[in-house]
């Protein structure tokens, strides 16, 4: 992008490179310096042009435009005196890296980490080898009611003692750069604490971020909270689903209900077993007149649950099995010889009931027969 300009630095001719760029404003007669968009680059490209009218040495200055579309553009501006010494020509060109120019790369950190801690709930923090405070800023600290920058000057080491960013604090001072999740000021957070290194590579102090997380921690509180009120909350349904019912002194009920999965099957079994020896009941009837399928290792834990009733001294009695729930028993070969089954529950209870009135009229019998065991004529 090519220009010709008088000393006053007016436009006398451009290439049409430089027309595209810049567009309609750069006619002729306009002046550079009113195409700039930055008040300070303006004064700036002031400076440079008025040093290359005195000295006529050749001017180089990085300056913001505005360009065709009412946008800005960044460009650098290269000027030489004519050898006639009555003209200026000149080039302008695009800003290929920040390496081309610090100052402006430094403005642009600045204007961001501005950005950052205003927008963002952060605190960033500095200080130097002994912990004190030089640099507090951050939209977070609102939260806290703390002013930016209010304890600049106080040591770190006695703010905030005994909370794990002194710990860190002296970890960053060794070399080590440190995360960590506390709490302090009532809120939650997710801090970093790296080594702050001078030019000459040495650490000076410490730098922090420290990211305010306060609403995902409770937002993880609540939602742990759900959860545990969930388990519960299926813990009753696991419960009334399958209620263990005391039927008659000594008999106790399970009437299943739907579905028969393995994760019910192992809880039935564990509640079943506690109340059998808790009620020291004499029998335990399974009533599955309400189940309408079961898988094969259901079938299976149902035969190794009679089997535990067994071992306690009790009874297991199986009422109420469907034709499909019986089928898929006899298919996977299962021994069901030792079980006692029902046709339903009043009949298993039944059974339950004559077992008893047989023990009871034989328990008199032999507590009255002599030591002999022959009864006296």
């Amino acid at each position: 992008m090519l220009f010709v300009a008088g000393l006053d630095g007016g436009l006398r001719q451009t290439s049409d490179a430089l027309q595209r760029a810049l567009g309609a404003a750069a006619v002729r007669g306009a002046t550079l310096v009113s195409l700039v968009d930055d008040a300070a680059d303006a004064r700036s490209f002031e400076v440079a042009w008025a040093r290359l009218q005195e000295s006529g040495d050749p001017m180089q200055v990085a300056v913001t435009f505005r360009d065709a579309h009412g946008g800005r553009r960044a460009l650098v501006c290269s000027a030489a005196r004519s050898p006639s010494h009555d003209a200026v020509y000149g080039s302008l060109r695009g800003v290929v890296t920040c390496n081309q120019e610090p100052s402006k790369r430094s403005s642009l950190k600045a204007r961001v980490l501005d950005h950052v801690v205003e927008h963002i709930s952060i605190v960033v923090w500095t200080t130097d080898r002994d912990g004190i405070l030089l640099f507090n800023e951050g939209k977070a600290l609102r939260k806290c009611n703390i002013e930016p920058n209010q304890f600049a000057g106080m040591s770190m080491f006695e703010l905030y003692k005994g909370l794990p960013t002194i710990d860190n604090m002296r970890r960053s001072l060794a070399g080590e750069l440190t995360h960590s999740h506390e709490e302090v000021h009532g809120l939650h957070w997710e801090s970093w604490v790296v080594p702050f290194r001078g030019d000459t590579g040495e650490i000076e102090g410490v730098l922090g971020i420290s990211l305010d997380v306060t609403e995902a921690k409770n937002t993880e509180a609540e939602l742990r909270s759900r959860l545990h009120q969930i388990d519960k909350q299926q813990e009753v349904i696991r419960t009334l689903s399958t209620p263990i019912i005391e039927v008659w002194s000594g008999v106790l009920t399970l009437p299943m209900v739907g579905i028969v999965d393995s994760v019910r099957t192992a809880d039935v079994m564990e509640s079943l077993l506690g109340r059998i020896v808790e009620k020291q009941a004499r029998f335990a009837i399974l009533d599955l007149t309400g189940v309408e399928m079961v898988d094969t290792k259901v079938a299976s834990h149902l035969i190794e649950l009679v089997t535990a009733i067994r071992l306690l001294g009790a009874e297991g009695i199986v009422a109420g099995i469907k034709p499909n729930v019986a089928h898929t028993m006899v298919a996977l070969g299962l021994d069901l010889s030792q079980i006692t089954t029902q046709q339903n529950l009043r009949a298993a209870l039944g059974h339950c009931i004559r077992k008893m009135s047989a023990e009871k009229q034989l328990s008199p019998t032999r507590a009255a027969a002599p030591a002999g065991g022959a009864p006296s004529g």
